[in-house]
């Protein structure tokens, strides 16, 4: 946030009346969020903290989001900045409070190359830590759930789903995966 659609934008464009939850830490973002807020747009929760107080976040999202039916829950570009671990635990303990039927959707940065430590590195001791998790780590993250075709895999491919591919040979994309709790 801010981008073009936007996720409840998105949403909306699905089903006209769905309700979403934003949640973040940065001020920028929250400020942004907090503005479509005031504007009244319905629909709209906006939880200020940190993803990793996941008792706290919960009780934010329930204000505006019925946790007891199927939701989406989206964890996008987030995971890379937590250990295989810590991705891990955080992933299961958010997809212990969604509803069976419930649709968990994560992202992740991914580099394939031989310069990708450095980089990973050089980020990591400039701004926060950062990590390039293989797509066999991350499909980890989803454990035991059901993943959704075509599995963990650049995001692109998605897209070629939809008869839109990205020819581009990349070293660097998003890795995805779409899990059915």
């Amino acid at each position: 946030m801010p981008t073009a659609p936007d996720t409840l934008e998105s949403a909306r464009g699905v089903i006209a009346d769905a309700r979403v939850a934003y949640v973040d830490n940065d001020p920028v973002v929250l400020s942004h969020l907090n503005a479509r807020v005031a504007k009244g747009t319905p629909g709209v929760t906006v939880v200020a903290g940190d993803v990793r107080q996941v008792p706290v976040i919960l009780d934010g999202v329930k204000a505006g989001i019925d946790l007891s039916t199927p939701v989406c829950l989206i964890m996008g570009f987030l995971l890379h900045f937590f250990t295989a671990d810590a991705a891990r635990d955080l992933v299961a303990r958010y997809t212990a409070a969604l509803s069976p039927g419930s649709l968990l959707v994560l992202s992740a940065i991914h580099v394939d190359t031989k310069g990708a430590d450095e980089g990973f590195a050089g980020y990591s001791n400039a701004v926060a830590p950062v990590y390039n998790h293989s797509a066999a780590e991350f499909a980890s993250f989803l454990d035991s759930l059901e993943i959704l075709p075509p599995g963990v895999v650049d995001a692109r491919m998605w897209c070629a789903r939809t008869g839109a591919p990205d020819p581009l040979e990349r070293d660097q994309y998003a890795i995805v995966g779409v899990a059915r709790v």
